[in-house]
């Protein structure tokens, strides 16, 4: 056997007895490195190589017996103009928030994938979500549009079939309103670029997610960086 081989192979027999190449332990699991992952056995990280970036990685794990394990990952894409600490982003930045959110409930214009057992929502003619500041419908899903929700101020959900075919409501701002902080951040579909400030993933990736998702579980999304100010371990 070459050596290059046998490095590998010894590489690899090293990572399965909890040991790192180096002979040192392992790191444990990203959940178990961050500083709060919102008490539940389900979670969901999204991490970027650093803050300017538009693409990375969403990942998502579950607990048992105490454990945290690796269920699924796919590619993941981020806001055009990268990532912002959630509790300083401003509206129409085109940033997505990095913080530690619940999850909601999750909607689209396909029906569910089967397997969903988390609440879902059917996107119609009439649903719209409302950005806009000056409403009291605020960062909220409307049926029909409410008069001081201005169309140009929001998004007609029916008018993105893909990105929108599978999502998930993202808690940012959402709990209590903050005007001017943003609205509609979700967890959906692949456009054909970075987002607008949500954090995107194939389709494919949207119906294994969604039918991994045990509401009773109370899964979250963590979103951050690899490190620096907006390190995902903070949350």
């Amino acid at each position: 056997m070459r050596p290059a081989a046998v490095a590998a192979l010894l590489s690899a027999s090293l990572l399965t007895l909890g040991t790192a190449p180096g002979g040192g332990p392992a790191p444990p699991p990203l959940p178990a490195r961050m500083a709060d992952t919102g008490g539940g056995g389900q979670l969901l990280t999204a991490v970027a190589p650093r803050a300017g970036a538009t693409s990375g990685t969403v990942t998502w794990w579950d607990r048992r017996d105490g454990r945290w394990t690796k269920s699924g990952s796919a590619p993941a894409r981020f806001g055009a103009k990268g990532l912002v600490e959630g509790t300083s982003r401003r509206q129409g930045t085109n940033t997505t928030p990095t913080g530690l959110y619940d999850l909601p409930y999750a909607f689209g214009v396909e029906a569910a994938p089967r397997g969903t057992t988390y609440p879902y929502r059917a996107v119609r003619k009439a649903s719209w979500w409302c950005q806009d500041n000056a409403s009291r419908s605020y960062n909220r899903w409307v049926e029909p549009r409410p008069a001081d929700c201005r169309a140009s101020r929001s998004e007609r959900l029916l008018s993105y079939r893909t990105q929108y075919a599978y999502a998930m409501v993202v808690g940012f701002n959402y709990a209590e309103p903050v005007r001017g902080r943003g609205a509609g951040i979700f967890l959906h579909v692949h456009g054909r670029g970075a987002t607008a400030g949500c954090v995107s993933v194939s389709a494919a990736a949207m119906r294994r997610i969604l039918g991994w998702a045990e509401p009773g579980r109370r899964p979250h999304l963590a979103i951050g960086t690899v490190s620096g100010r907006t390190a995902i371990t903070r949350y």
